[in-house]
């Protein structure tokens, strides 16, 4: 059996993402490295980490896209899920992220938005979908 443990996010300033998921999301530090090049969040089951661009680049010699310097977000996204979207929205706004579409209805009920945080990297807010 395979299971997903964790989702690491290559930032400028791992303390600084760490800083901005706490105070937007109220996630939990679950844990920084003293060199704080690596720092994990609390979010339940899986982890979700970041690591600094140097220590990604210690892994890939050939480099990577870094969402931090890229000018479009990456085709890849964040999702968390909330029952007041508006609300986290704003919040998330209020400390450091860009809007890149404020909350809407869905067809299927589910409301959502997406925004990009400092470090570069897509959010979806979303209400959980409806059995």
């Amino acid at each position: 059996m395979v299971k997903f443990g964790y989702t690491i996010n290559y930032v400028s300033d791992v303390d600084m993402a760490l800083s901005f998921f706490e105070k937007a999301f109220e996630m939990k530090r679950r844990f920084i490295t003293e060199e704080n090049d690596y720092g994990e969040l609390g979010t339940g089951e899986t982890v979700l980490a970041f690591a600094s661009h140097k220590l990604g680049l210690s892994n890939f010699s050939g480099g990577y896209i870094s969402a931090t310097e890229s000018d479009k977000p990456f085709g890849i996204e964040i999702a968390l899920v909330t029952d007041d979207v508006s609300a986290i929205h704003q919040r998330a706004i209020q400390h450091g992220a860009t809007e890149l579409k404020s909350p809407e209805t869905k067809p299927w009920g589910q409301i959502v938005s997406y925004i990009r945080c400092p470090s570069g990297i897509l959010i979806e807010l979303c209400t959980p979908v409806k059995d």
